[in-house]
């Protein structure tokens, strides 16, 4: 399985971002191999509109089947729910806290987004 985790930087030791579309990186563990590989998310950073959908593609485009994120507004879920992207709020420190939290079973999916568009 692989995992997208929405982070302020580009590794396991990262800061959780509270805001998926505008995170700075996505921290992709994947579970089988055990290792996390970043993936820059910049051009979204200032994006006047659509972050939250062009980084839910930048999810899909990972092969990701999860995201853990501190937040997520409504466009980008839909994008992530239609793509078969199952979405975890989450409020650990790092992106590996978040990742064993997920393993542990203590997250549980979002039925829809949990935060307003533009926030």
């Amino acid at each position: 399985m692989r995992i997208a985790v929405a982070a302020q930087g580009a590794d396991a030791d990262a800061a959780l971002d509270p805001r998926f579309g505008r995170a700075a990186f996505l921290v992709v563990h994947d579970t089988e191999t055990g290792t996390f590989e970043a993936v820059a998310n910049t051009v979204n950073l200032q994006a006047a509109q659509g972050a939250g959908i062009q980084t839910a593609a930048a999810v899909v485009n990972t092969g990701c089947t999860a995201l853990i994120a501190g937040h997520c507004g409504p466009k980008a879920f839909a994008a992530l729910h239609s793509a078969g992207i199952v979405v975890y709020s989450c409020d650990a420190g790092t992106v590996r806290q978040a990742v064993e939290a997920l393993a542990a079973g203590q997250l549980k999916p979002l039925g829809q987004a949990d935060r307003e568009s533009h926030w």
